[in-house]
């Protein structure tokens, strides 16, 4: 049905969209408060009611979000000549998310919306159990109403770039396709060099117990020193490590800790560090609006991944670093030179666990996941064939096939929420992250001597004034030519790939 317009004048249109942007946003805070305490705080025997609770919820917002009013109010805005750039970013979003999803239904919403909640905690229990015909029910419906949204998004070439839109809005399978080949092919070969003419790595030193008090003790030492900002947010322990967002001023972390495996929230804490530290220095004018957000899922990852990786897992971070946790660990690691730790925490071996991953092999991670739900959306194969489909690709990727569907297809909890069309986001932000690190290395020529120097100021002060700021102020493609003066180039990751694991390595 055509959208009637009612008649406003420009200002008043104005004022109704600055309100009903507000109500939203406000809504959306008290969502991502609930979604952190269903997964961090909240017991189980009440989940199943608060999954309804928050359905309910996230189905008004979509009713606001869809609405005959926010129609009438996007129609005046678009056709307004004399917008500023912040109030035509809000409609851009607005307008995008009202395009694609003004025809699916409230209740059709609610339903989905309150499956997705109870698919988390359903995942949670078959992951512990190794279980998977117990979340396969969640899974299979997850899937057919993922297709249906994909149809009525509508799309040109694929149903999956359908989905792929509403974590990296412009990207397209023909897009991803050849920047993932590229990818693929290189690190593959570099995988194999690695693997037949590199020199061992001391990484048998994590093969210790490693109190996870002290753990704690260390992480909570090393975030306001990278920058995250601990008196506008907190650190707490999930399932699955992830951020959220409450407003700017409230960013929550969570991670995972093992006691016989200190990467894991080691590693885990700075990557969400780099998420929370970008929504922590979001431009505080956008607060309150669809801008206060990152530019994209693929634009956040970066962040984490750059903070993860390329600064974290560099040589310079643990000459900062490495006497403090030295002093956190001394029967474990008083033997251990520095440089000694800095290769073992980038070994390189094939693993079952994604997020465990190292940084050469993570990416193949994340084209299992890619072809997989390409393949899910267009219909080629279905859930409940995926336990078998996912431990072959492990082994023609990886080499190495899991033992258990906990360790293969029920470790990551993205498609209990219904996140088909996120995995992308992991690699893109590596290539990002890739892009950008090129881009500060010009800006800042002695950007790891400061690291070295604990000078994380300077670098988080370069990367708010380039690219936190903004909120979604810009489209991924837009902030990406803006900070680095050209679109998305896989060419910067194989080089800083190649260049790293070569110097590890001896190669």
């Amino acid at each position: 049905m055509e959208q009637k317009v009612i008649d406003l004048d420009l200002q008043t249109a104005l004022e109704h969209f600055r309100v009903l942007d507000e109500k939203i946003t406000h809504f959306s805070s008290i969502i991502g408060l609930t979604d952190w305490d269903s997964k961090v705080m909240a017991p189980k025997k009440g989940r199943n009611v608060f999954a309804k609770a928050i359905g309910t919820l996230r189905t008004e917002v979509f009713k606001l979000s869809v609405s005959e009013e926010m129609g009438n109010l996007l129609a005046i805005l678009s056709a307004a000549s004399n917008l500023d750039a912040v109030t035509k970013a809000k409609v851009r979003e607005y307008r995008e998310y009202y395009q694609k999803s003004k025809s699916i239904p409230a209740d059709l919403f609610q339903e989905y919306s309150i499956l997705t909640g109870q698919a988390n905690d359903a995942w949670e229990e078959a992951r512990a159990n190794n279980d998977f015909a117990h979340y396969l029910p969640y899974l299979e419906k997850i899937v057919q109403f993922r297709r249906k949204f994909a149809e009525i998004y509508g799309y040109e070439e694929h149903p999956y770039d359908a989905l792929l839109d509403e974590f990296e809005p412009g990207l397209t399978v023909k897009r991803l396709d050849p920047l993932f080949a590229k990818l693929r092919e290189s690190s593959v070969k570099l995988l194999e060099r690695i693997q037949k003419h590199g020199k061992p790595t001391a990484v048998e030193v994590f093969d210790q117990s490693f109190d996870i008090e002290t753990q704690k003790a260390f992480n909570r030492y090393i975030l306001p020193i990278i920058g995250f900002d601990m008196k506008a947010g907190r650190l707490d322990e999930t399932v699955h490590p992830f951020a959220q967002t409450v407003t700017i001023g409230d960013v929550r972390l969570t991670t995972r800790y093992l006691e016989k495996n200190v990467r894991s929230a080691l590693f885990g804490t700075i990557h969400e560090a780099g998420h929370g530290i970008y929504e922590q220095h979001v431009n505080p004018e956008y607060e309150e609006s669809v801008l206060q957000s990152g530019a994209s899922f693929g634009i956040h990852e970066s962040q984490s991944r750059f903070l993860e990786n390329m600064v974290g897992r560099s040589r310079e971070f643990w000459y900062y670093f490495y006497p403090q946790l030295q002093a956190h660990f001394p029967a474990q690691l008083e033997n251990v030179s520095v440089d000694e730790f800095y290769r073992a925490v980038n070994t390189v071996q094939p693993s079952f666990i994604r997020v465990e991953a190292d940084e050469l092999t993570y990416n193949l991670h994340i084209m299992l996941r890619y072809e997989i739900e390409k393949d899910l959306i267009a219909g080629v194969i279905e859930a409940k064939d995926l336990p078998a489909i996912w431990n072959q690709k492990m082994h023609d990727y990886l080499g190495v096939t899991p033992s258990t569907d906990t360790e293969g297809v029920l470790q990551d909890v993205h498609w209990s929420f219904g996140g088909i069309g996120y995995f992308p986001s992991y690699s893109l932000g590596n290539l990002y992250a890739a892009q950008i690190l090129r881009t500060i290395q010009k800006d800042l020529p002695e950007f790891y001597h400061l690291i070295e120097n604990g000078r994380f100021d300077l670098l988080q002060e370069w990367l708010k004034e380039n690219i936190h700021q903004y909120g979604k102020l810009y489209t991924p493609n837009e902030l990406i030519v803006k900070v680095t003066g050209e679109e998305l180039n896989a060419d910067y990751l194989v080089e800083y790939l190649e260049q790293k694991y070569c110097e590890v390595y001896g190669l």
